[in-house]
C-alpha cells in the first residue's frame, strides 16, 4: 500500500527580496475596503446590538464563502494550516468585529482611526513571533514614525483625549494584529481568498446559536442605511477585502505591507468627503504624503526569516 502524502507545513520565512509593486496593490485594495468598516459600524450600532453587529456579519459572510468553496471545489485546509486558521478565526472573525463594534458604541469612529493607526505595528509584532519575519532596526523605526504621524493625526483630528471605549479598540489592535499575521501566513500555502473563506465556514457553527438569539429580539425592522451598513460589514469588511488583503501580505511580507494600513485613517476621511461632502483641510493630504513617504522608505528596509 502506497503511503500517504505528507502534509506541507506552513512556511516558517516571509518572501526574500523587496517585494513588488503589485503586493503593495493588493494590500492598497484591501486597506481601501477597510477604511469604511468604522463609520459602518457605527451607523449600524446606532439601531443594533453592537453584539449582534459584531459576530452577525461573520455569519452572514460564511454563506458566500461556503458557497465559493464548494462551487470552486477547493481543498480542506492541512492539519498545519488549521491551527493558523483558528488564530485567525479569532482574531479577525471574532476579536476584531466583536471589540471594535462595541467600541462604536460610546466613541466616535475618529477615536477608532487613533487606535487602528497602531494595527500595523501590531501585524508587524505578531508577523515577527509567530511568522518567522525579522525586520531591521531600521524598518521598526519607520513603522514608529509612520505610527506616530497617524495617531498624531488622529488626535488632532479627534479634538480630544482618549475615552473608555478605546480600550476595547485597544484589545481589537491586538486582535486584529494577530488575525491579519495568522491568517497571512497561511495564505501562503492556501491562498488568501480560500484562507479567509475557510476561517468564516468554520467560525459559523459556533455563532449561528447566540446570533439567532439576539436577531430574535430585535423588536422591528432596522431603517435601510442601518441593513446597509450591515451588508457592506458582512460582504466588503468581513469577506472581499480580505481577498486582497492576505493576497498581498503573503505575496510580500506581512510585516512590510502591512504598512500600507497607516494609510486608513487618511481614506476614511477621504471617503467621507466624497461620500457625505466632509472638508479635507491641507495638513490632511501633506500628513498622508508624509506616510506614504515612510511606507516607501520601509519597503526598502531588510526584512528577513529565521536564522
Amino acid at each position: 500500500m502506497r503511503a500517504a502524502p505528507a502534509l506541507p507545513a506552513l512556511p516558517s520565512s516571509p518572501p526574500t527580496g523587496i517585494p513588488s509593486w503589485t503586493a503593495y496593490a493588493y494590500g492598497f485594495i484591501g486597506v481601501l475596503v477597510f477604511s469604511m468598516t468604522l463609520p459602518m459600524s457605527r451607523i449600524a450600532v446606532a439601531e443594533l446590538d453592537p453584539l449582534l453587529v459584531g459576530l452577525g456579519r461573520a455569519l452572514i459572510a460564511a454563506i458566500p464563502a461556503a458557497l465559493l468553496l464548494w462551487i470552486t471545489g477547493s481543498r480542506r485546509p492541512t492539519r498545519n494550516e488549521w491551527s493558523g486558521l483558528a488564530l485567525a478565526m479569532l482574531g479577525i472573525v471574532v476579536g476584531w468585529p466583536l471589540m471594535s463594534t462595541l467600541a462604536m458604541r460610546s466613541v466616535p469612529s475618529s477615536h477608532g482611526a487613533i487606535i487602528n493607526g497602531l494595527l500595523p505595528l501590531s501585524t508587524a509584532m505578531f508577523a515577527a513571533w509567530r511568522s518567522g519575519e525579522r525586520p531591521s532596526i531600521g524598518f521598526w523605526a519607520c513603522a514608529l514614525v509612520g505610527a506616530a504621524l497617524v495617531v498624531g493625526f488622529a488626535l488632532q483630528a479627534g479634538h480630544g483625549a482618549l475615552q473608555t471605549g478605546d480600550l476595547w479598540l485597544l484589545l481589537s489592535v491586538v486582535a486584529g494584529g494577530m488575525g491579519y499575521a495568522e491568517g497571512a501566513r497561511v495564505a501562503r500555502t492556501l491562498g488568501g481568498w480560500r484562507t479567509i473563506c475557510w476561517a468564516l465556514v468554520a467560525s459559523a457553527p459556533l455563532l449561528i446559536v447566540p446570533v439567532g438569539a439576539m436577531a430574535v429580539q430585535v423588536p422591528s425592522l432596522p431603517s435601510v442605511p442601518a441593513m446597509l451598513a450591515v451588508a457592506y460589514l458582512s460582504f466588503g469588511s468581513m469577506f472581499l477585502g480580505f481577498f486582497a488583503w492576505y493576497h498581498g501580505l503573503a505575496l510580500g511580507g506581512i510585516a512590510r505591507v502591512g504598512q500600507v494600513q497607516l494609510l486608513q485613517p487618511f481614506l476614511t476621511v477621504l471617503v467621507a468627503a466624497l461620500l457625505i461632502g466632509e472638508s479635507v483641510d491641507t495638513g490632511t493630504y501633506l500628513c498622508a504624503i508624509a506616510v506614504i513617504a515612510v511606507i516607501a522608505v520601509g519597503r526598502r528596509c531588510a526584512v528577513g526569516g529565521k536564522k
